[in-house]
């Protein structure tokens, strides 16, 4: 009765985010007390249930009951407990449950929070948070509902895709389904603003303290993605503008637009328009986020999940939540702003001009996720939008948005600030001296790569950030400022990372049999052999590498092709030895048909990645600054 009782906990917390949708709103139009203050308890009756239900089916997956249809597609007996915990959320319908936990545990986050506050405001936002869990919840229980069964009961489940096997994968989706649904808090306070008619200071302060955790979790939830892309699909890169990347840069572009319209907003009392929209369109991208992951409309290596039918009811959801919401923006756009006056060149200029270029960046995305399909569909053929498009518009962007965040380091409120201008203007030589050593140091480590000027300026206007910023670091370390501070470094070192790692990363494909090497970017790749090992779910061939410089081993590495029998799919498994100036890194091919009368001939893809390590933790430092910004709104 386990999964009946997991279902019965989804029906009931159905029901409360019912109640909790309904019964606030009856309660402020009657002017009952009562109706009001139940939206506390009927916040917490919700995360309740939500988490009963989510226990209920993770126990399902650690028992193996394979009456149950979800558990059958996506577990074996085979598998260790802690990929059984992955396979939790590895498919469509046990991710929407997880959707729903997020959610439910967000609204009672938000609930404790909110005890000071004034109740009218805290129980009409519960009441939208309601109506956007019984949105979803619906959807789950009608056309996504993971407790299922099936009979007769298979003796054996069809395992866990090999992809989603990795440690990776069971931090990476929570994370970034923890930031998709934490922007929903911010969607139903600007509703909430917009029917009050007032946005000030105090609620541009509390929304900004949201906004924060929530793109926090959204940044780690992406950079936890593009580190599993890296190191587990076996191709070099680290981003590859798929959909389903795209699917979550676009809120985060979002997102991030959002924390610096409403600091202004906070601050000067002015870009309550932008910030309203920004909020709107932040949470409504992460819905479309879900529809693009989940419904196979568009194809993606990230996709484990297709299904038309359902995607276009989280389409229609989509659409839903946004046209109510700009209708409700349309008829309701009398928000009291502040009339200020401010210098051409000042800290509200600049951040305007900010606000542009990301609604520019999430613009672009957009157009090239979902041009194709509609180009498809409009009978006119296949067309592919790729790294070209995306470099065209985004290398210029990141430019200017470099500048900028140098050069509002030197503005003050209303004006400029002169001597601080000049200061972070001398600090650009340096800079480009910096980032000159950086790329010569890595081009005569190999006689096939050239110098670049396109890296060489996007490398100086990182490092010239990175210099101005750490300027700051005399001044108050309050935590507001120090997390000013780690965010802004952290996009100066990623930026670095991505560039280097992008312009100057080395690869070739070999052939090789046992004792035999090849000379890649000054390193010896020694191939000494291969083994067979036997793991819990699969069967693998291992290989060894000596990794030499000058003669002299540095590491020993071990690529891997591992077979999954119930899958019956193979996988490659990347060896790579860490450095924070650069990655070696082996992905292991097919073995052949000895050439040379020894077995163990494979072909294998090497590659040398420069500073990518400086990417992720550039992502880090970018978390780091959204919590202490965090804890200093806190503090306040």
């Amino acid at each position: 009765m386990i999964p009946e009782l997991g279902f019965i906990a989804l029906l009931l917390a159905s029901f409360t985010s019912l109640l909790l949708a309904i019964l606030p709103q009856i309660g402020i139009a009657k002017n009952h007390v009562i109706f009001i203050l139940t939206s506390w308890q009927l916040s917490y009756l919700l995360a309740i249930f939500t988490s009963l239900s989510l226990g209920l089916l993770a126990y399902s997956f650690a028992v193996d009951d394979f009456s149950v249809s979800y558990v059958v597609a996506h577990s074996n007996s085979q598998l260790p407990i802690f990929y059984k915990l992955v396979a939790l959320w590895g498919g469509h319908e046990g991710s929407m449950l997880f959707w729903l936990f997020s959610l439910s545990l967000w609204v009672a986050l938000f609930t404790y929070f909110s005890r000071q506050r004034e109740p009218i405001m805290t129980s009409r936002t519960l009441s939208i948070l309601g109506m956007i869990y019984l949105g979803l919840a619906v959807f789950v229980v009608y056309f996504s509902n993971p407790f299922i069964r099936q009979f007769p009961v298979p003796p054996e489940g069809r395992d866990l895709n090999p992809m989603l096997q990795d440690i990776g994968l069971i931090f990476h989706p929570p994370l970034l389904y923890l930031g998709y649904v934490g922007f929903a808090i911010n969607f139903a306070l600007t509703l909430v603003a917009l029917v009050n008619g007032r946005l000030d200071a105090v609620m541009a302060r509390w929304m900004r303290s949201w906004a924060l955790v929530a793109w926090l979790f959204l940044t780690l939830g992406i950079m936890l993605g593009s580190w599993w892309a890296y190191y587990e699909l076996g191709w070099g890169g680290w981003w590859f503008w798929d959909p389903v990347e795209n699917a979550s840069l676009m809120p985060w572009l979002l997102g991030l637009a959002l924390l610096h319209s409403l600091f202004v907003t906070e601050k000067r009392g002015i870009f309550s328009y932008w910030t309203i929209l920004f909020s709107l369109f932040t949470f409504s991208f992460s819905v479309l986020g879900t529809f693009i992951v989940r419904s196979g409309v568009l194809t993606s290596v990230h996709a484990f999940a297709i299904d038309s039918e359902r995607g276009a009811v989280l389409l229609i959801l989509f659409f839903l939540l946004t046209v109510s919401a700009l209708t409700l923006f349309a008829l309701k756009t009398n928000v009291q702003q502040t009339a200020v006056r401010f210098d051409f060149f000042s800290k509200e200029s600049l951040l305007l001009l900010l606000n542009i270029i990301l609604t520019i960046a999430t613009v672009s995305v957009f157009i090239g996720t979902f041009y194709p399909m509609l180009f498809s569909l409009a009978g006119w053929g296949s067309i592919s939008v790729g790294l070209p498009y995306f470099n065209s518009i985004f290398l210029p962007l990141i430019a200017l948005v470099l500048c900028l965040m140098v050069l509002v380091l030197a503005t003050k409120w209303q004006t400029s600030d002169r001597s601080r201008l000049v200061k972070n203007l001398l600090l650009g030589l340096p800079a480009m001296l910096a980032a000159y050593a950086m790329i010569a140091y890595t081009v005569a480590q190999d006689s096939s790569l050239t110098f670049q000027f396109v890296p060489f300026v996007l490398v100086s206007l990182a490092i010239w950030l990175l210099l101005a910023t750490l300027a700051l670091v005399r001044k108050s370390l309050a935590f507001k400022r120090l997390g000013m501070i780690f965010a802004h470094c952290g996009v100066a070192v990623a930026v670095i990372g991505a560039v280097m790692s992008s312009y100057f990363g080395t690869e070739m494909g070999v052939r090789l049999a046992p004792n035999q090497h090849q000379q890649l970017n000054g390193y010896d790749f020694h191939y000494l052999g291969f083994h067979n090992e036997i793991g819990a779910n699969y069967t693998s061939e291992k290989a060894q590498f000596d990794i030499l410089k000058k003669g002299k081993k540095i590491t020993a590495l071990y690529p891997e092709r591992r077979y999954y029998d119930v899958r019956t799919m193979n996988m490659s498994e990347v060896a790579i030895d860490w450095g924070m100036l650069g990655d070696i890194y082996i992905v292991m091919g097919d073995k052949l048909t000895p050439q040379s009368g020894i077995d163990g001939e494979f072909t294998f893809r090497l590659h040398y990645k420069p500073f990518i390590r400086w990417l992720w933790f550039g992502g880090i430092l970018m978390a780091l600054g959204a919590l202490l910004g965090m804890l200093g709104l806190r503090k306040k």
